[in-house]
């Protein structure tokens, strides 16, 4: 099993960022309980579970957090975990009882992760938001795009998945190790904004030297150079180009038989990036995806194509690393990163909402006739 094995982590239902960061936790080997609404227990056939990879690797437990009863049954979890994460707006938890306080008093090395967009304080804080809004406000959003067009949104990668799931579930692993040490657990307030932010740390460097320029699309590494970016190919496919370095550069203009080209020489050239990129991107329009990689494939360009979806698990590279797998007839990616020893491992399909309701409460002690008497009382579903 993974490296987290053994560590139990409590999941409140969310969306994004928090099921990303209990997707990690538990390809780690973690076992993570994910609290689900009641009122979506609808019942499902566990050989065919939902198609929703971020919630792989936990078991469900249905539970309506406005029953006392309810409430209680989180609590009686949280005296056996490690961890719990919520993803909450600031003040929903403390309302439903379930906030840091009441959860300290009943597991005090507990680890309360809290995931938000804008932290659980600050004049943003109780505004709803997404992705696009945190990277915005801090500062990477709006440098990604070309020169003379809008920012591009990256997905909600930047905000939802870099800088917020997997930012709390770093937070979480370093709290269980402080909490094993000193006996005391605390609160983590992850937010999107501030691991965006934290993204960005290179590029605060760089523009403090003096070397990025505020104008989108001028830069090193923000399609400016005609060195660094992707490059459509005959047949409407593209491909991607990093030849950063000088010896990278090199390989690049001897596979593309412009090494001879004066012009090409002064590589750092600000003022002829555009007319080098524009020449560039002609010449790459002269074959195929298939034929560039034929030619520069597994070289020093710094190269590869740029594949879609379905294309991705079909490569070569991919299969022999074994990046993607298919559970359930889903494909998806395979636990990341790699240990030597502990081996991390996919626990499990996604689970439907509530399925192993009555196997979590019998693992805290409750009996038979509790159980009964809890969805008697629509406490559990």
């Amino acid at each position: 099993m993974g490296p987290l094995q053994g560590i139990r982590v409590i999941e409140l239902q969310g969306i994004g960022p928090g099921p990303f960061c209990g997707m990690m936790l538990s390809d780690m080997g973690a076992e993570v309980i994910r609290i689900d609404r009641a009122g979506n227990v609808v019942g499902g056939d566990a050989e065919n579970p939902p198609i929703d990879v971020l919630a792989r690797g936990r078991s469900s437990i249905g539970v309506d957090l406005k029953n006392p009863d309810g409430v209680e049954v989180v609590l009686r979890l949280v005296e056996t975990a490690d961890a719990l994460i919520e993803g909450f707006r600031p003040g929903v938890m403390e309302r439903l009882g379930l906030g840091p306080e009441e959860c300290l008093a009943r597991n005090p090395k507990l680890v309360f992760g809290r995931m938000t967009g804008w932290g659980q304080e600050g004049p943003y804080a109780m505004a709803a938001g997404h992705d696009i809004n945190y990277i915005a406000l801090a500062g990477a959003l709006e440098p990604i795009g070309r020169n003379g067009e809008a920012p591009v949104p990256p997905l909600n990668l930047v905000g939802d998945f870099g800088g917020g799931g997997m930012l709390l579930a770093f937070g979480v692993a370093c709290g269980i190790v402080e909490a094993q040490r000193s006996g005391h657990g605390q609160v983590v307030d992850a937010a999107m904004v501030d691991g965006a932010a934290s993204l960005m740390a290179m590029f605060h460097s760089m523009r403090a030297l003096g070397i990025w320029n505020d104008e989108r699309g001028t830069n090193l590494l923000d399609t400016g150079s005609h060195f660094y970016d992707v490059y459509e190919c005959a047949d409407g496919r593209y491909i991607s180009i990093g030849s950063i370095e000088p010896q990278f550069y090199a390989e690049l203009m001897r596979l593309t038989g412009l090494d001879g080209d004066e012009d090409f020489a002064a590589q750092l050239s600000r003022s002829s990036w555009p007319e080098l990129k524009e020449r560039i991107s002609t010449l790459f329009k002269t074959r195929t995806r298939d034929e560039w990689c034929e030619i520069m494939d597994a070289t020093d360009v710094c190269f590869a194509p740029v594949l879609t979806l379905a294309e991705a698990p079909e490569h070569p590279h991919n299969q022999h690393r074994e990046v993607f797998t298919e559970l359930s007839g889903v494909i998806q990616p395979n636990p990341s990163p790699r240990f030597s020893r502990t081996e991390a491992t996919i626990q499990s399909p996604p689970a439907h909402p509530g399925q192993h309701t009555d196997d979590v409460l019998r693992s805290v002690g409750y009996d038979p006739d509790d159980v009964v008497k809890l969805r008697d009382t629509g406490a559990v579903a």
